[in-house]
C-alpha cells in the first residue's frame, strides 16, 4: 500500500518504520527533517500525501491538524483515507472529517494509547472514530502498528475514547501516588501494598501495570528515575482535552477537572515538566500540595 505519513516524532517515527518494514511504501514528511529507516522523505505534506492511498498524520494538536488537513486533502486521490492518529479535540477531528468527506475521501480519528515503548513495539492501542469502510481499508495497518483497534462509532468518537480513557487513567494515577504516600507515613511497607492492592478491589492499571512506586511490581519509568515513558506534559494536554469536551456536552467531571488542576500545578509550577506522569509519587511524599 502506498503511505503518506506527516508527523515522525517520537510516535510517528517508530510507526511510519513498523509500515516500512512491513513491505508498505511509506513516504513521510515532518517539519524537523526527521529521517526513518526506510521511509522516503518528501519535502512538504502535500507531496508526502499525493498519490496516497492512505494518509497518516501524528500531530500534536487540534490547530496543526486542521492547518494539515487544508493542505494534504486537496493533494489527496478520492477514494483515499485521511488517517488521524495525533490526540486533538473533538471538534477538530469532526471538522477535519467532515471536510475530507466532503473532498471525496474517507476520514478516520484514530488515536492511540501504549505510548513510545507501544508505538516502537507495534502494540499499540487504536481507538477509531469514522466510517466502516474507510476503518476496513486501514485495518491491516492497525494490524502492524498496533495490538488492537476498536471502532467507536462515526467520526470524533475516537477522541471521545482517548480523552476519557486518559480521564480515568489521570486521576487513578494520582489517587495511587495519593496512597502510596499515606502508605509510607503509616509505616504500611511499599511491597506489602502492591501485594494487598494488586490483588484486591482497589486494584488498577496504574497499580499493577504501571506501579509509580519504584521497585515494586514490574519494571516501569519508576525504576528508571521517572523518565517518562509518558509524560506529565501530555496528561496534563489530554486531561485539559477532556475538560473542553466535557464543558461541551455540559458533562459533570468533578473528579477529571480536580486531576486536571493538579498535573497543571505540577507541570507548571513543580518539576514535573518533562517527567512521567507517574512522578506525583515523590511530589506527594513530600507534600507538595498547600
Amino acid at each position: 500500500m502506498k503511505i503518506g505519513f506527516i508527523g515522525l516524532g517520537n510516535m510517528g517515527g517508530p510507526m511510519a518504520a513498523n509500515l516500512a518494514k512491513a513491505g508498505h511504501e511509506v513516504t513521510g514528511f515532518d517539519t524537523a527533517g526527521v529521517a526513518i529507516e526506510g521511509v522516503a522523505s518528501a519535502d512538504s505534506a502535500k507531496a508526502a500525501a499525493s498519490g496516497a492511498e492512505v494518509v497518516i498524520t501524528m500531530l500534536p494538536n487540534g490547530q496543526i491538524l486542521r492547518a494539515v488537513a487544508n493542505d494534504v486533502i486537496p493533494a489527496m486521490d478520492k477514494g483515499a483515507v485521511l488517517l488521524d492518529c495525533s490526540t486533538v479535540d473533538v471538534d477538530s477531528a469532526r471538522a477535519v472529517a467532515a471536510q475530507a468527506n466532503d473532498a471525496g475521501l474517507s476520514a478516520l480519528d484514530a488515536p492511540v494509547s501504549g505510548g513510545v515503548g507501544g508505538a516502537t513495539g507495534g502494540t499499540l492501542t487504536f481507538m477509531v472514530g469514522g466510517d466502516e469502510a474507510g476503518f476496513e481499508t486501514a485495518r491491516p495497518l492497525f494490524d502492524i502498528m498496533g495490538q488492537k483497534a476498536v471502532h467507536c462509532g462515526p467520526s470524533g468518537n475516537g477522541q471521545a475514547a482517548k480523552i476519557c480513557n486518559n480521564m480515568i487513567l489521570g486521576a487513578t494515577m494520582i489517587v495511587t501516588c495519593e496512597a502510596f504516600a499515606l502508605a509510607d507515613k503509616l509505616g504500611l511497607d511499599r511491597q506489602a501494598m502492591y501485594d494487598v492492592v494488586s490483588t484486591s478491589s482497589g486494584q488498577s492499571w496504574s497499580m499493577t501495570t504501571y506501579c509509580p512506586a519504584p521497585g515494586v511490581g514490574p519494571t516501569t519509568p519508576a525504576d528508571n528515575d521517572y523518565k517518562p515513558g509518558f509524560a506529565a506534559d501530555l496528561m496534563l494536554k489530554d486531561l485539559r482535552l477532556a475538560q473542553e469536551a466535557a464543558a461541551s456536552a455540559d458533562a459533570d467531571t468533578p473528579l477529571g477537572e480536580a486531576a486536571m488542576k493538579l498535573y497543571a500545578k505540577f507541570v507548571e509550577e513543580e518539576d514535573g515538566q518533562g517527567r512521567d506522569f507517574s512522578a506525583m509519587l515523590p511530589r506527594f511524599e513530600k507534600r507538595g500540595y498547600s
